[in-house]
């Protein structure tokens, strides 16, 4: 898993172009059958991906933490909403509440497991979107996911695939 990580960003950065494009594409004319089409990718992937075997995500990134998150992780936490806010938040430049450091402060990084998994925010738990009604209205957010998580460049490269699309590209004379 190490190496693939380590090729990660290569990889994705080498798809981006041609991603957004195709993403371009599909919001001009989005195949009625998307969302289905990415439920069956994205539950392929995670039938062979084992999330505890990267963790990637939990080491690079910090979720939102919206007012319900705050309120169920410091009840579970057995501390004010307050104190959880002043300790492990900050507001972002989006003016969204992360984590003020990473990786994450709950994560377990001997095996990649989580102290508050049961009460874990709402975007931990629907990462990495991929399989979220109305995809096509997050694709900018699931291209820069494929930075960070191998299961959703996989997905999104098999999308590819499922659906295809061919654009002209203007070739180089040189």
């Amino acid at each position: 898993m190490q190496k693939e990580l380590e090729q990660l960003p290569k990889l994705a950065q080498e798809a981006e172009k041609e991603s957004k494009k195709y993403f371009a594409n599909l919001k001009k004319r989005t195949p009625k059958n998307l969302d289905y089409v990415m439920q069956d990718l994205h539950d392929k992937e995670f039938a062979k991906t084992d999330c505890l075997a990267c963790g990637n995500c939990c080491k690079t990134t910090s979720p939102i933490f919206t007012a319900k998150d705050i309120e169920r992780i410091s009840k579970h936490l057995k501390m004010k909403a307050s104190d959880f806010i002043n300790y492990y938040l900050e507001r972002d430049t989006d003016d969204f509440m992360v984590l003020k450091s990473s990786p994450c402060t709950f994560l377990d990084e001997t095996d990649n497991t989580c102290f508050i998994y049961e009460v874990r925010p709402k975007a931990c738990s629907e990462y990495p979107h991929t399989n979220r009604r109305k995809f096509i209205q997050i694709t900018d957010l699931t291209i820069a996911n494929t930075f960070v998580c191998p299961a959703t460049y996989a997905i999104v490269e098999n999308l590819k695939k499922a659906i295809p699309y061919k654009y002209n590209e203007k070739k180089k004379r040189g």
